[in-house]
């Protein structure tokens, strides 16, 4: 990483500016990529280098850092030193992650002992672009969610909308673009209520990018020429402006235009030293080039991206550039882009969780298939020998003796190549294993999100009062029933007073309705709780009906929150006689989720046709052990696949949309309770996954 301090003082140290694993992979390009591309590389790190050199002696940020410092060494007052480290945070952001916390949590600290809401507010919401850029989305989530009560509840209007933009933000990242504009919609309105045009000109940016990426291409270009005729106010945000625009453009395959748009915003990013603008930038330009086919500009530009993100720890710059430099390098030199490829991962494990074992399971059958073609050659060249041996007579005999040994001796170099490669692919394999179970914790939690706990608890206590008001009012409506009952013994009944009852009645007829569907989303989110818990792995009686039961309509109701036009119909068939079975509810309760899903993801093809979607789950005992099926009236499972669909990593689901994991996982959990996992299926008939665990 670069020293900035050394760049304040006009000092560089050449050793010391790229990171070891930047060291390592430039020393492998260059040994082996052709002699032009070592020429490019080479002319790229040193450019590179003294770049960066000139941004350091010149850069505003770093101007602006040390000018803070000197005012902070001399500011007593709390308040001062505050708003001096938040700035000095803000500065630090796109150059140096650690500096930036420490200054950011120092200040936090010091507002909060000093009881000062606006500065407690606005710090909070600068960790959270921080954290974001980290990919630590819960801690962002807590921070905003903590800036915006501060805010809302001191009657900030300035900092509630910078929360609400942060938050637009993070649900952007996260791939939730609905959820994003809406915050920015909201951010939008304070703003431009007070007035406050600079982050007004902001919020149409970034509804520009929320609008591109969520398919509403008008919304997008609209917000986005509003970004444009306000350019004198965002300054260094313009970089975002073209980002945008150069992603439309891309999108519409005019690729020149893009890539115009994408320089100047790698200009603004380089004017004022944002190392992340800056390889995102690099990474967007380099992908332009390879569409074009200039792939020698693409390697350079990529490199530069990765080596940006590496300064200061851009994990999904990393994951970007890393990705391109694979794909670039993978018909070349394998070797080289499989190194590109495990960063990248790395980094996107660490953003987004366990994504990347498809490519691993990739790279091991193309070994495994290499491995193959030289168990070929070797028996074709023995084979030839065997024959040169019988054509030849007596000397041919010395010359084919002469051949076996010096094959021999390849066979054991080859042997020990093959072994080496074997016990690699056998670890690999291992810790493929051993982070299944983590794997099927993270896609629960994915399903579920990260906020249920805490969501959960928020609906809670309105719950609770909308539980014990109605039944409290409904105690008073009995009462003034009573009442009135006893004044009406002294006196006929009039029509008003029929009237006046009936009213009473529905009344009361509507708070116990109240109550029941307040006990019932009380249960809900008691359920949601419960599923959201990490297994302890032991096993419990439990009752298999309310579980299929349970998890068939969470499945429903998920699958529905996704996507508002999904539609099929479900029904249950229970065997009543059933006996607890000892298992693990939370695995199975994963078992019967992930056959569901499949099953109303099948049904869900069949919107064209005229057979309604249906899902049923039925249940049977058949003594020593129970049976559950999970039928689907889908376009069922052809012959060809059917075999492979519990292999690891198999699926049929388009690229993004299915690890291949569900089934391999849901068979391991089904053996491991001594049961059965298998399937029926006819091709245009629908499918039938029948589950077996003993009693």
């Amino acid at each position: 990483m670069f020293q900035l301090e050394n760049f304040i003082r006009g000092e560089y140290i050449v050793g010391k500016s790229l990171r070891s694993e930047s060291f390592f992979i430039l020393r492998k390009t260059v040994n082996l990529v052709d002699y032009r591309s070592s020429i490019l590389i080479l002319l790229y790190f040193f450019t590179l280098n003294f770049t960066v050199l000139a941004q350091g002696t010149i850069s505003g940020e770093l101007r602006a850092i040390d000018s803070l410092k000197q005012k902070l060494a001399t500011t007593d007052d709390d308040s001062s030193r505050i708003m001096i480290m938040d700035g000095l945070g803000f500065n630090y952001e796109r150059i140096n992650n650690d500096s930036s916390l420490k200054y950011s949590h120092t200040a936090l600290a010091l507002a909060r002992k000093n009881n000062f809401a606006w500065g407690e507010a606005r710090i909070l919401a600068s960790l959270t672009s921080l954290l974001r850029q980290q990919g630590k989305f819960a801690e962002a989530l807590d921070a905003i969610f903590q800036s915006l009560k501060i805010a809302e509840s001191n009657n900030l209007p300035r900092e509630t909308a910078r929360a609400y933009r942060r938050l637009s933000a993070i649900y952007d990242e996260m791939g939730n673009y609905p959820k994003s504009i809406e915050y920015c919609l909201r951010a939008l309105e304070i703003d431009e209520l007070n007035n406050y045009a600079q982050s007004a000109a902001i919020d149409h940016m970034a509804l520009a990018g929320g609008y591109f990426r969520n398919k509403n291409l008008d919304s997008a270009n609209w917000h986005l020429e509003i970004a444009f005729q306000r350019k004198d106010l965002l300054q260094n945000e313009m970089s975002g402006v073209y980002e945008i625009a150069g992603d439309i453009e891309n999108d519409k395959k005019n690729y020149h235009e893009a890539l115009a748009y994408y320089r100047l915003g790698y200009g603004i990013s380089h004017k004022f030293s944002d190392y992340r603008g800056l390889s995102q930038f690099s990474a967007a330009i380099s992908s332009i080039h390879t569409k074009l086919g200039n792939l020698d500009s693409a390697q350079f530009h990529a490199l530069r991206g990765f080596e940006y993100a590496q300064q200061v720890s851009f994990k999904k710059g990393i994951v970007l550039s890393g990705t391109l430099l694979s794909e670039l390098y993978d018909s070349i030199q394998p070797a080289l882009a499989l190194e590109y490829f495990k960063l990248a991962a790395s980094a996107k494990d660490s953003l987004f969780g366990a994504t990347h074992f498809m490519t691993i399971q990739n790279q091991i059958s193309r070994e495994q298939a290499r491995q193959n073609e030289l168990e070929a050659a070797q028996l074709s060249y023995r084979n030839k020998l065997r024959l040169y041996g019988l054509l030849a007579g007596i000397t041919a005999l010395f010359i084919i003796l002469f051949f076996l040994y010096r094959n021999n001796k390849q066979k054991q170099k080859a042997n020990i190549i093959l072994e080496n490669q074997k016990n690699q692919i056998e670890l690999t394999l291992k810790e493929l294993k051993l982070t299944q179970a983590q794997l099927i914790q993270s896609e629960k939690m994915a399903s579920l999100g990260q906020l249920t706990a805490g969501i959960a608890h928020e609906i809670q206590n309105p719950l609770n009062f909308v539980n014990n008001f109605s039944e409290v009012s409904a105690e008073l409506v009995e009462e003034i029933k009573e009442t009135r009952a006893k004044s009406q013994e002294s006196r006929p009944k009039t029509e008003e007073d029929e009237v006046e009852d009936e009213i009473l009645e529905d009344i009361k007829q509507n708070l116990e309705k109240i109550n029941h569907h307040g006990k019932r989303a009380d249960a809900i989110v008691k359920g949601m709780l419960e599923h959201s818990r990490t297994s302890t792995g032991e096993k419990v009686p439990t009752d298999i009906n309310a579980l299929a039961d349970e998890y068939l309509r969470l499945s429903y109701h998920g699958l529905r929150a996704k996507d508002k036009t999904f539609n099929a119909d479900f029904k249950t068939d229970f065997d009543h006689n059933l006996p607890l079975v000892s298992v693990v509810p939370q695995e199975i309760g994963r078992v019967l989720l992930n056959v569901i899903n499949n099953a109303f993801q099948a049904v869900g093809t069949r919107h064209a046709l005229s057979l309604q979607p249906m899902v049923t789950v039925s249940t049977k005992n058949l003594g020593d052990k129970i049976q559950i099926s999970i039928k689907d009236n889908g376009p069922g499972i052809p012959d060809a696949i059917k075999d492979k669909i519990f292999q690891p990593f198999f699926t049929t689901k388009p690229t993004g949309q299915g690890t291949g994991l569900g089934l391999s996982l849901s068979y391991d959990i089904v053996k491991a309770h001594g049961g059965e996992l298998k399937v029926e299926s006819k091709e245009g008939q629908g499918s039938n996954f029948i589950i077996i665990i003993p009693v």
